[in-house]
């Protein structure tokens, strides 16, 4: 850890005297398109002529020229098809800023309608920068231009560059320091938007691919506009929309991932990509007649090559209507070798040393984004319409035991010499459909009127997962399996969710300094409301087959298993089919809010203080399996409360700020956490709901210092505290081996953290063709425990969450250490081109809390926690582009290609010495890919 404080020295010492040393200026500013109402104007030219040096302006019609010499210059601005307009005695200062804001058009600008000040240089990742310098809130965003720098492919990847974020590889959840999947909210445009997975709270942001992406950003405080369901932050993803007149661009990529391009001509898919086309999967006949009328085994690809393509396309339609259109369609392959092994009461049961996951994705992706400005004259009075589908198509083949040494405890003596083969297909399809109408209206010079409409609809379907869990001397004896009746089975598994949200915000200024320079005060009022309506209907079926007598049926090879699911067989009483009665819960969220803001601001500081009053209703009624009789078969929850916020920034100088935060929050359980389905996992590890779950309540503080010591460049460093009641935890449950639930497994919990966030520009070279240098990097420190609990009913004892001694344990999920950097090279002559290495680690995590196997003999008879390991991602992105049209990039992803590992402490009663074991382990290949782009 020394090795990491020195890095932290390093950057701040390099940073700090980087900001000494201000002897060139800066020219920025923002382009508008006169004839598109002064919309930003991206890609046009801009040139200082006395020293021949350029740019071009960003999607936002932002530029920057850095390092120019003190004087006096003439600059160039030009566009295709526009008028060139040429602005002489620009004067450059060392040490500041000199912004010159313009527009451009068919007809020739003129000079009196030029803006020439000293500001804060602005550039698309600077504009952010300059957004979160004047934000009350504490926010972090990534905007369009670094995401394609650093080769970012989708939203997910997006917020695991910014600090404080990492991802956990087991579960798929992004956190937000330390915090899952629960105590995130993810919005679209500021709509919420559902899960596409019954196992998450929020949607997989992996689904939005980058070019549907105009930013993302997580504002880690929390800001009473918003949904109260939050303790470490809110993630919104904000769309593109046209920018400019017309656009048209398209893009095809082809690479391979390192570890499935070992299985060439030997890559396994389900058969259901029978009924698979263009990424799109029809379940023909239903699950009960496939037992006999379609195959159990297994196919290959044609060829595991990954591929992308993409359109885009936009067009403004008179003087008030844009629109644009994206679309893209992708298919990707993984393949992941390892290892599995579960132990219950500290004895190892089952394991298998040869698993394998052989997985294809498909993903379809269109934007249509329509924008209408009601007043020709007046950005500020508009209608937008978003309606976006996604379409995710994954294909998984799971298989272990191949090589004849897998367990399974239960299934056979070792005395019949006898091992365990297990194989699961899958098929899961997402269908997603984002429909938004948003409005923007200056009501009077101090009042503007926000508001937004939403309905939303996923349909996330398993229409046939196949499995088969047989017995196999590891030569050419195979017997099905016979404990349980449902090792051979075909299930299918269909959710329905329908959403409908809505907001409205309505802020009137009484003070505003952008009006007036010598104003000093910043006066306002935010009040609004909310509402959220989600529905879910969920269905599972089982159908299982079962031999009338063992040893009927001996297949030949696991990889023809289907030669005895024939009708024959099955008519002749020889095969049976035993059905489990369906699996079903309905649940309902209803959620009505309303909030106010107060702002006060004067000279350098700012106070925002606001509240908003909500009420959630949380309804789910279940009928499932494996459940007691003699328990309600509903849960109904009601929380109304009112959450405080209070937002504090003082401005010692003009390029720092310091903030304090304090608010009050609630964490509600999700549906998958209340209804009690059991859902199984490939490996077998069960996953099932809890109706008695509560929600938590959070109080949260933050303390923030910033530093812009120069355009461009920032240094920051927060302190945070957070308290969660009641917190929500996934635990190994107690008398049920390889089952997880959900619980309230303590108190409380307590989460100390800092983070260090640090972005430099190392080398700014003064000639288009030099070569530019820039570093970002931050790191997150946190500290963290939750107290174990015991449960009571009045004076009888009910459970304990205790194990092993342990009455303390740290937060799921939670690394202690997370860093992010990347090294940035780019030029900027003619044809561009650009580098990036981008790096993550993030330390160890818990998975999953331990259980007591034994209520009153916890520290002898128990399962401890399960471990995330720590593992570091090395991404390589290349970018060059040759004249107006054309563009290739360069992605090597996850280079180090490192091992992914759970663990586990096992201390064995035989023995009594303790030793961390594995549990799982593989890798997920390094992604190698070219992309070529052609813009019209």
């Amino acid at each position: 850890m020394k090795n990491y404080l020195s890095i932290f020295s390093l950057l701040l010492l390099s940073t700090t005297m980087l900001a000494q040393n201000e002897t060139t200026g800066t020219i920025a500013g923002r382009l508008s398109d006169n004839e598109t109402e002064n919309q930003p104007l991206p890609f046009a030219n801009v040139i200082i002529k006395d020293i021949n040096k350029g740019t071009t302006s960003d999607f936002d019609g932002l530029y920057a020229l850095k390092n120019i010499e003190p004087g006096t210059y003439s600059v160039e601005f030009s566009f295709i098809g526009y008028e060139t307009l040429e602005i002489p005695n620009v004067e450059v200062v060392a040490g500041k800023v000199t912004e010159v804001n313009t527009g451009l058009g068919a007809s020739a600008a003129s000079l009196d309608e030029v803006v020439i000040s000293t500001v804060s240089r602005q550039d698309s990742e600077v504009a952010l920068l300059l957004e979160q310098k004047s934000a009350i809130q504490i926010k972090e965003s990534i905007g369009a231009q670094e995401l394609a720098k650093i080769g970012v492919s989708d939203a997910g990847t997006a917020t695991t560059k910014i600090s404080g974020v990492t991802s956990s590889e087991a579960s798929g959840d992004i956190f937000v320091r330390g915090l899952g999947d629960r105590y995130l909210y993810t919005t679209l445009n500021g709509l919420p938007i559902p899960s596409d997975d019954v196992e998450r709270k929020n949607i997989d942001l992996g689904l939005f691919p980058t070019r549907v992406i105009k930013s993302v950003g997580i504002s880690k405080t929390y800001s009473p506009s918003y949904s109260a369901d939050q303790a470490s932050g809110n993630i919104d993803i904000e769309s593109r929309e046209l920018v400019g007149s017309e656009e048209f661009d398209l893009g095809i990529r082809a690479g391979v991932n390192t570890n499935a391009i070992g299985q060439f001509g030997d890559f396994k898919v389900s058969p259901n990509q029978d009924n698979a086309y263009f990424g799109f999967h029809t379940q023909n006949i239903p699950v009960e007649y496939s037992l006999y009328n379609q195959t159990w085994d297994p196919q290959t690809a044609d060829a595991p090559i990954n591929r992308r393509y993409a359109l885009t396309a936009g067009k403004k339609f008179g003087e008030k209507l844009k629109v644009l259109l994206t679309a893209s369609q992708s298919r990707k392959f993984e393949y992941r070798e390892g290892e599995f092994t579960e132990y219950r009461n500290n004895n190892r049961y089952d394991y298998f040393t040869d698993v394998e996951n052989f997985t294809q994705t498909d993903n379809t992706t269109g934007m249509l984004d329509v924008l209408y400005e009601i007043n020709e004259n007046n950005e500020n009075n508009e209608i937008k319409a978003t309606s976006l589908f996604i379409n995710k198509l994954t294909d998984e083949v799971y298989e272990s035991g191949r090589n004849g040494e897998g367990v399974v405890f239960e299934e056979t003596n070792p005395g019949e010499g006898l091992n365990q083969f297990v194989r699961d297909q899958n098929i899961k399809q997402t269908r997603l459909w984002i429909n938004q109408l948003h409005g923007t209206h200056k009501l009077a010079d101090n009042n503007q009127l926000n508001w937004g409409l939403g309905y939303n609809l996923v349909n996330a379907d398993e229409p046939n997962r196949i499995r088969n869990e047989v017995n196999y001397d590891g030569e050419d004896f195979i017997q099905l399996g016979r404990t349980g009746g449902y090792q051979q089975r075909k299930s299918s598994q269909k959710i329905k969710d329908n959403e409908i949200n809505a907001y409205v915000e309505d802020r009137i200024t009484f003070v505003n300094p952008q009006e007036n320079e010598e104003i000093t005060k910043n006066i306002f009022v935010d009040f609004g409301g909310s509402y959220r309506n989600k529905q879910r209907d969920f269905v599972s079926r089982f159908f299982g087959v079962i031999e009338g007598k063992t040893n009927t049926f001996n297949p030949t090879s696991l990889d023809n298993l289907s030669s005895i699911f024939v009708i024959d067989n099955f008519r002749s009483g020889d095969l049976k089919i035993k059905k489990l009665t369906p699996d079903f819960y309905n649940a309902e969220l209803q959620s009505y809010g309303g909030f106010v803001n107060f702002n006060y601001g004067k000279d350098n500081w700012n106070v925002n203080l606001g509240a908003r009053f909500q009420e959630d209703k949380l309804n789910v009624d279940f009928d499932v399996n494996n459940y007691p009789t003699n328990l309600p078969e509903f849960s109904n929850q009601s929380y109304n409360n009112i959450y405080p916020s209070l937002n504090f920034k003082l401005s010692p100088t003009e390029n720092s700020n310091i903030r304090f935060s304090a608010s009050k929050t609630i964490t509600l359980p999700e549906f998958k956490e209340i209804a009690p389905f059991e859902y199984v996992s490939q490996t077998g590890q069960v996953t099932r709901g809890n109706p008695n779950l509560d929600a938590s309540n959070n109080l949260n503080f933050d303390l923030k210092y910033e530093l812009f010591p120069s355009s461009g460049q920032l240094i920051s460093l927060t302190g945070f505290y957070k308290n969660i009641a009641n917190p929500i935890n996934k635990v190994q449950d107690r008398g049920a081996a390889g089952v997880f639930s959900y619980f309230n497994a303590g108190e409380e919990a307590n989460i100390y953290g800092l983070e260090l966030e640090t972005r430099l520009e190392v080398i700014d070279n003064e000639t288009p063709e030099g070569l530019d240098f820039g570093i970002a990097f931050n790191a997150s420190r946190m500290w963290h425990k939750q107290d174990l609990k015991d449960v009571f009913d009045g004076e009888t004892f009910i459970r304990t969450f205790k194990y092993n001694n342990k009455s303390e344990i740290g937060l799921q999920g939670a690394s202690d250490w997370i860093f992010n950097g990347s090294l940035n090279f780019s030029t900027e002559s003619e044809n561009p081109f650009s580098a990036s290495l981008v790096g993550n680690y993030a330390s160890d995590k818990i998975y999953a809390l331990g259980a007591p196997e034994a209520q009153n003999d916890g520290d002898i008879f128990y399962n401890d926690e399960i471990i995330e390991k720590g593992f570091v991602t090395l991404d390589l992105v290349v970018s060059k582009s040759f004249g107006e049209h054309w563009g290739f990039q360069f992605r090597g992803q996850n280079l180090l290609n490192p091992e992914i590992e759970r663990v586990q402490d096992i201390r064995p009663s035989s023995t009594g010495i303790e030793a961390t074991q594995t549990v799982r382990s593989y890798t997920r290949g390094a992604i190698l890919s070219l992309g070529v782009n052609y813009s019209f």
